[in-house]
């Protein structure tokens, strides 16, 4: 199977703005022949905690909120973070998994808010699963990623590509993007695909160079450090 890694320059708090972006770049995935693409985190509003915080119209209501409508018609399988609405009075920063004909496949929560998070959002408390063409895929959001025992599960679950929906910015992001993901790779065994985003994001300006790792830790594909785009890679069963 070929999958896409998704990077973007998102507008601040325009979520259907977002949408219509991510929904050109998941068809610039589907013509590559990819069959699954994955965005950054907090997809269709950027990194924006104020706005998120003042203004609950910007949470996605489920997985079958139309503002999501531009992606999951896109004829392709994505995985898209957004802020969620939950039970509660704080929403998730959750992705949803949609297959090519646009149906729910699963919603994972960021288990490990990184910091000023943690006063915003609810943290998530199961792990991200689902399959796709006979692959088991598992998910994590940026700073969840960081965490080994999350991904060690994945493997231990029999999971074959880890899928990190994130952001990482200029400056200690660099290393940390270059770092973090091929040693899952190399710890467990998984292809590793990261988004990310590029240009302003929030209070980061994120670096960019959304990639794909082979099981050891291999370089199987990168974008630059500039341009919104995608890069695919071709992901093996065995």
């Amino acid at each position: 199977m070929k999958i896409a890694a998704a990077q973007m320059t998102c507008i601040p708090a325009d979520v259907h703005a977002n949408a219509a972006q991510a929904a050109v770049l998941a068809a610039q995935a589907r013509e590559q022949g990819a069959e699954l693409v994955v965005f950054p985190e907090f997809t269709l509003t950027g990194y924006e905690l104020e706005a998120l915080t003042a203004d609950p119209r910007l949470w996605i209501a489920d997985a079958e909120d139309p503002r999501l409508d531009p992606v999951r018609s896109a004829g392709i399988a994505t995985a898209v973070n957004v802020a969620l609405r939950t039970g509660g009075p704080r929403p998730a920063i959750a992705t949803l998994v949609h297959g090519a004909d646009g149906a729910h496949l699963t919603t994972y929560a960021k288990q490990h808010l990184y910091r000023h998070e943690q006063g915003v959002f609810a943290p998530g408390e199961t792990d991200g699963r689902f399959e796709l063409g006979g692959i088991r895929f598992s998910l994590g959001v940026c700073y969840d990623n960081h965490f080994p025992e999350l991904t060690g599960r994945a493997a231990a679950d029999g999971c074959r590509v880890h899928l990190a929906g994130s952001l990482y910015g200029t400056g200690d992001g660099i290393h940390e993007r270059a770092t973090v993901h091929p040693g899952i790779a190399r710890r467990h065994g998984l292809y590793v695909v990261l988004a990310n985003h590029v240009g302003p994001a929030g209070p980061w300006t994120g670096c960019g160079r959304a990639a794909v790792w082979a099981p050891g830790g291999a370089l199987l594909a990168e974008a630059d450090d500039r341009t919104p785009s995608v890069v695919t890679a071709e992901v093996g069963v065995g």
